[in-house]
């Protein structure tokens, strides 16, 4: 259910905006709403109102049971709120730039509580954590209610050929006749434990959908266009060709671990991924959740909940002995024999100016990256 206005009706839409009062966004909320936009939250008609809110904090459910595991909410200032009326209609511009992105119908207008949400959603409310800071810096007060989307930001100009909607990917999988695609989330360039991932799932469906986070990230995360390249070298001389679709998505990271692990499923099934990779530490952040949180709350999910399956893969790495990429299942040699792999440490070795072994990327990723860091 994209919301998304057809391009004949935005304009008249905007310029009945331009009498609106208007409601500023952060970079999360603008990312939400494109969401909304494009039809990855499908079935959510826009912003969440109270019993949608709690329930899905509390117990991952919407009011009418329908499962989601975070939520997506609208918030601004009390006296903003306070001049809002119940069924008013409001314009919802980006709060950076003040550019004109949906409207909003506001059905409710409610207090929040930020450490309820937290608590729930993260397992914290350290503001360290990138998510909760976020959450803690919100508005008093949320407005939920349906939206119609009126932009899709720069993303489809930007990332041409990558912004790709549900209802294109769905078609392309039709197309190319994969039922079984495995979904690889990545906010990352692929290293040798992301591919050698990706490979598995490969086996096991018919492709791999390497899907990227194109919204707003954690600061020293590497941008967007410096992924694609990467990604689209590796893809280039480590892949069999017609396995891989590279795509993006305006998502912004949470970082809120297994419960946005249970979001990327639900979002993949709009996407129509029948898999979803599911690795170690699965968008988690710091040492906030164990390494295999994300599989295990897969587990504790009431039947009927998803469609989309977890592909659960073992810590990575590679192996001096094996002389090649393992996982814990597969492989029964030491730590001393082993060379831990992750995003983390290859920032960090670019940062100190380290040489980067084959056996932790891909040379010609490596050459990509130099470039970015200079």
């Amino acid at each position: 259910m994209p919301l998304l206005l057809p391009e004949t009706e935005r304009a008249e839409e905007a310029k009945r905006a331009a009498h609106l009062k208007r409601v500023p966004l952060s970079s999360r909320e603008v990312s939400d709403l494109f969401m909304l936009g494009m039809g990855a939250y499908t079935p959510l008609d826009g912003f969440m109102r109270e019993a949608d809110w709690r329930g899905c904090c509390e117990h991952m459910t919407l009011a009418d049971g329908l499962f989601w595991p975070i939520p997506i909410t609208l918030s601004c200032a009390q006296d903003l709120a306070d001049g809002i009326g119940i069924g008013e209609d409001v314009a919802l511009v980006d709060g950076d730039t003040d550019e004109l992105l949906g409207i909003l119908t506001v059905e409710e207008k409610y207090a929040i509580d930020r450490e309820f949400e937290c608590s729930h959603v993260f397992r914290t409310a350290d503001t360290a954590h990138p998510g909760v800071e976020k959450v803690m810096s919100q508005g008093a007060i949320n407005l939920g209610g349906p939206v119609r989307t009126l932009s899709e930001g720069h993303f489809p100009e930007t990332y041409a050929g990558l912004y790709h909607r549900p209802a294109e990917t769905r078609a392309l999988f039709l197309a190319k006749g994969w039922s079984k695609v495995a979904a690889f989330q990545t906010r990352n360039p692929m290293h040798r434990s992301h591919e050698y991932l990706a490979k598995i799932a490969i086996e096991i469906c018919d492709g791999v959908l390497i899907h990227q986070v194109l919204g707003a990230l954690k600061p020293g995360d590497i941008p967007a266009e410096v992924r694609v390249r990467a990604i689209d070298t590796l893809v280039e001389h480590y892949f069999v060709d017609g396995t891989i679709v590279q795509a993006g998505y305006p998502i912004e990271m949470r970082y809120a671990g297994p419960r946005e692990a249970l979001l990327h499923a639900v979002l993949r099934q709009n996407f129509g991924c029948s898999h979803l990779v599911v690795g170690r530490d699965h968008a988690g952040v710091g040492d906030y959740y164990g390494p295999f949180d994300a599989h295990h709350i897969f587990d504790t999910l009431a039947a009927g909940s998803l469609k989309t399956e977890p592909l659960k893969i073992d810590i990575t790495f590679f192996c001096y002995r094996c002389n090649g990429m393992a996982t814990g299942k597969t492989c029964p040699h030491s730590a001393e024999d082993r060379l831990a792999i992750s995003g983390t440490r290859l920032r960090e070795m670019f940062a100190n100016g380290e040489s980067i072994p084959p056996e932790f990327s891909r040379d010609e990723v490596v050459a990509v990256l130099r470039e970015f860091y200079g």
